[in-house]
């Protein structure tokens, strides 16, 4: 028997590297922790988790075909926990950045029911913020 007791990372596969870069560290506050520019990744730091990105054109990226597009994208979503989450204080954050967002609405996750808000990172992924 195995026990899962959290998400250890997530990778997604990303057009622009630095345009990600940009969100998720300059807008979701996830500093860049390691770069393997050999095989195209960055590891980005998301509390005790990473978000990686690789890069289509890098040797792991390539392995997956077409990128992120309108006609499909790498996942649907990835739940991200806020530290002192003030939905209100979130969407000031997400204005003063110019990143759009669905106001707070309420879904079930991990915790239970909670006020999440919703938007996208630059190659249409889903993100969900929540406290």
């Amino acid at each position: 028997m195995i026990t899962v007791t959290g998400i250890d990372h997530v990778v997604l596969r990303v057009r622009d590297a630095e345009a990600s870069i940009a969100f998720y560290n300059g807008v979701l506050g996830c500093p860049v922790e390691r770069r393997n520019e050999a095989i195209g990744l960055i590891h980005l730091r998301a509390g005790d988790s990473l978000i990686d990105l690789v890069t289509l054109d890098g040797k792991l990226g390539a392995r997956g075909g077409a990128g992120p597009g309108e006609e499909g994208r790498n996942l649907d979503h990835v739940c991200l926990r806020l530290a002192d989450y003030d939905p209100e204080r979130v969407m000031a954050h997400l204005d003063a950045h110019g990143v759009a967002y669905d106001p707070p609405d309420s879904r079930y996750g991990a915790g239970g029911e909670a006020a999440t808000i919703t938007l996208r990172d630059p190659d249409g992924n889903g993100i969900e913020l929540r406290g």
